[in-house]
């Protein structure tokens, strides 16, 4: 029983190592002249294991300033609902490192190719057929690689970044290993950021006013703004502010939508009068937000949604719907 058991194992045991281990410099997420007397890194990356490096530097108007470069990983929930730690990526970085083939119990490995793709876009051959009889190491690098879009782990869609090695056998199966990594692309701030105001109601029985202090959000940022009552002639019990996010697969009449709540935050409590103002201060910091995706090769689109919603002592909602389009690491309203 024992050697059928053992019959079914892998011939050989894969790794796949990214260069320079933890601290390979995997993504700069800005190179940055930065004034010592302002906030320096405002780091938002609670989640993130991150290394910065500090240069002071004194640029030509005399003010001292700071070089940051920052090396990351960032955590990735898996199929299984497991949390494991992958290297972060940008768009057009080198993706390189090392491939480790070691047999199992000292035993020969006879192949017909040893090969790794990324998967999507890439295949290097690493090794013709021929035999392994020891741990056997390749190295391997995609260079500047166009990644455009952003890791996405959804409901029922999921966009992945994987480097998958092969090791091809006539017989017995082949033998395939694969590592994920994380690619994240950042936007500069916006260069015209305006405030937003917009009125809804239900005739001669509400009337609000919202107002927000900008149009454009950091997807760590803080939401601030206001609600004006102008018109109150219903009973209102609570009213909340919530984020969606509907994500949308197939196209035409094979559209599935599917919608989640990622927060909701109680703005008021008990029934407002004419004239009242509720201040609003939304954190974005704690929920998983991604950048929107527009119909990703066909395949798949991502919105975001900010719902106010009401409720009146007879339990009866009012919602006012608000679209909200994420970009890289901005969120804007609409």
């Amino acid at each position: 029983m024992n050697y059928l058991i053992g019959a079914f194992k892998p011939a050989c045991n894969i790794s796949i190592t990214f260069a320079d281990g933890k601290n390979r410099k995997q993504v700069i997420l800005k190179l940055m002249w930065l004034c010592l007397r302002t906030s320096i890194f405002a780091c938002c990356m609670k989640s993130v294991k991150v290394l910065i490096l500090i240069c002071n530097v004194h640029s030509a108007d005399g003010d001292e300033c700071v070089a940051i470069c920052v090396y990351t990983k960032v955590p990735l929930k898996k199929e299984n609902g497991q949390t494991i730690m992958v290297p972060l990526f940008q768009s057009q970085e080198n993706i390189s490192g090392k491939i480790s083939i070691e047999p199992v119990l000292g035993k020969k490995v006879e192949h017909n190719g040893v090969k790794i793709e990324l998967l999507g876009q890439i295949v290097r051959e690493l090794d013709v057929p021929g035999e392994i009889y020891e741990r056997k190491t390749y190295p391997f690098e995609f260079s500047t690689v166009e990644m455009p879009y952003e890791t996405y782990n959804g409901v029922n869609v999921r966009l992945r970044y994987v480097l998958k090695v092969t090791v091809s056998r006539g017989y017995g199966g082949s033998v395939v290993e694969y590592q994920d990594f994380v690619v994240r692309n950042y936007t500069p701030p916006p260069s015209i950021n305006n405030s937003i105001k917009m009125e809804v109601g239900i005739e001669d029985c509400l009337h609000i006013e919202f107002e927000y202090n900008k149009s454009k959000y950091h997807l760590k940022d803080v939401i601030i703004g206001k609600i004006y009552f102008l018109l109150v002639r219903i009973k209102i019990k609570n009213m909340d502010l919530e984020i969606r996010r509907r994500e949308s697969t197939g196209s035409g009449a094979n559209t599935h939508v599917e919608t989640e709540t990622l927060a909701k935050f109680e703005l008021m409590d008990g029934a407002p009068v004419r004239g009242e103002s509720i201040p609003i201060r939304l954190f974005l910091s704690p929920y998983e937000l991604t950048p929107t995706h527009r119909n990703i090769n066909n395949k798949f689109s991502v919105k975001y949604y900010l719902n106010l919603v009401l409720v009146d002592e007879e339990d009866r909602r009012i919602v006012t719907v608000m679209r909200t389009t994420a970009v890289g690491k901005d969120l804007s309203l609409r």
